[in-house]
């Protein structure tokens, strides 16, 4: 997606981003856009969820330990197009974990650093119609040795996590219907102790991880300037098991969810360059996690750093 954009005074965009610190949900490693070549988003971000009932294996409670728990968030993410079908983006989220009851005080702190280079290999235009593929590799590491013992307060799994993506999109006019799935590898945790209990006994402060797939199904409205759509996301762990019956969630349960949303995204038409967005979301099922609703909201700015923007 192609577009001219010229050149912000820094002092708006300070402004901008102390003042309306959003959604950074531009071109992400699960959509199918694709920013322009010299082309640099920088985006900020905040969310909320919270749930009070969740999932103890397959059995549905709430605790009045926790009451309801909640999750603030802030997100600075950055997109370059090296090339117009190739992107590489980095991200880093800021987590505040909060319970409103018992005694059991939450953690915050950054999260996990994450890096993703997102490649469009082949286009095919029909008239109005087109088919888009795209190819998304990823890495993510934890920013820092944050508590993973300590679920659901924690901020993270501290898991290193390698992915892969693959994603379609088919557009006809400006109706589109986009579908991912990503395979994710978990690389082992250690804890700060030296035995554990799963469904067994385990003498060792290592944690094997288990992998996961991500599957997302997006449709909607798009243009260059307004996005709208509605999205069902479902992540689903290769493994794991369940929480035991009243007691703490384990970093290597099996984590199962699906969820539903909508989104909308909006840039500017005498300010093209600047965008910004909301979604919002609800948990229709899960496995060992909390029935969450959650919205997100933000905006960004795309600079164009190629030679003729300086003219």
């Amino acid at each position: 997606m192609k577009t001219n954009f010229y050149p912000l005074p820094l002092k708006i965009i300070l402004f901008l981003l102390l003042f309306f610190p959003f959604l950074a949900n531009a071109q992400t490693e699960q959509d199918a856009l694709m920013m322009g070549k010299r082309q640099l988003c920088v985006a900020g971000s905040v969310g909320y969820n919270s749930w009070t009932d969740y999932w103890e294996g397959t059995f549905k409670r709430n605790n009045d330990n926790l009451g309801q728990v909640s999750t603030k968030s802030a997100m600075l993410m950055v997109n370059y197009g090296i090339k117009n079908n190739l992107n590489i983006m980095a991200s880093l989220p800021y987590v505040k974990i909060k319970a409103t009851q018992g005694t059991l005080n939450g953690l915050g702190g950054f999260q996990d650093v994450g890096v993703f280079v997102k490649y469009q290999p082949w286009q095919q235009q029909f008239g109005q119609r087109s088919i888009s593929i795209f190819a998304v590799a990823g890495y993510s590491t934890p920013s820092n040795k944050y508590n993973i013992d300590f679920l659901p307060m924690c901020i993270g799994l501290g898991s290193r996590v390698l992915s892969g993506r693959l994603i379609a999109d088919m557009r006809v006019n400006k109706i589109f219907v986009t579908l991912s799935g990503a395979y994710l590898h978990r690389g082992n945790v250690e804890l700060d102790r030296p035995a554990y209990y799963t469904d067994h006994q385990i003498n060792s402060h290592e944690v094997e991880m288990p992998d996961a797939g991500n599957f997302q199904l997006r449709t909607g409205y798009r243009t260059p300037r307004l996005i709208a759509e509605v999205f069902v996301d479902n992540i689903t762990t290769f493994g794991g098991f369940d929480i035991r019956k009243n007691d703490m969630p384990f970093v290597s349960n099996q984590m199962n969810s699906t969820k539903v949303g909508v989104e909308g995204k909006h840039y500017l038409a005498k300010m093209p360059a600047l965008g910004f967005h909301a979604n919002a979301w609800h948990t229709l099922a899960g496995r060992n996690v909390g029935q969450a609703t959650g919205f997100m909201a933000g905006v960004d700015y795309i600079f164009n750093l190629s030679p003729k923007s300086a003219q």
